[in-house]
């Protein structure tokens, strides 16, 4: 679909200034190795803030710890529908956390990464009907912007790498 198509160029262009293509997302590991190195990146600097205030409200994170044998077990719909989950209740906190001075320049690369996440995977749909908010993600609250950076780098690093690597079992024959 055409808006499908544009999210997804507007994505490939904004993550990767090579000519990338979806395929190439999903089967190059290079790509999502380096989007964890970005997080890890992120985290870092965000960290170096010098007394960073905590949040003046707590903002909901989804919890992104995994069972691998409990992943393994679950389709591939199943999966994005989680990812897609947890990224929308990432992004609203990182939206709602965008009023601190120190790291919101982080911030601003997080939301950005972790919204381009989200609109890519808007993209894929192995079931009948798009996806749709109402999700039922594990959560919890927490007060400091660190957390955040945390949330997303343990979510580039664990399910939506695994996810990436069990679609290219099926596209990078």
């Amino acid at each position: 679909s055409p808006p499908g198509l544009l999210l997804l160029t507007s994505f490939l262009l904004h993550m990767e200034e090579s000519h990338a293509s979806p395929a190439r997302l999903v089967c190059d590991n290079r790509l999502i190795q380096k989007y964890i190195g970005e997080a890890k990146d992120m985290e870092k600097r965000a960290g170096q803030c010098q007394a960073l205030p905590a949040l003046s409200c707590p903002t909901v994170l989804p919890l992104v710890d995994f069972s691998l044998q409990q992943w393994k077990s679950k389709s591939n719909e199943t999966k994005r529908r989680e990812i897609l989950c947890d990224l929308a209740l990432l992004v609203g906190a990182v939206a709602g956390a965008q009023d601190q001075e120190c790291g919101a320049r982080q911030l601003s690369h997080l939301y950005q990464h972790a919204n381009s996440f989200f609109l890519l995977l808007q993209t894929f749909s192995w079931e009948a009907g798009p996806w749709e908010p109402g999700c039922s993600s594990r959560s919890m609250e927490q007060m400091h912007v660190t957390s955040i950076f945390l949330t997303y780098r343990q979510l580039v690093q664990g399910k939506l790498r695994f996810f990436f690597h069990d679609l290219a079992k099926d596209l990078c024959k």
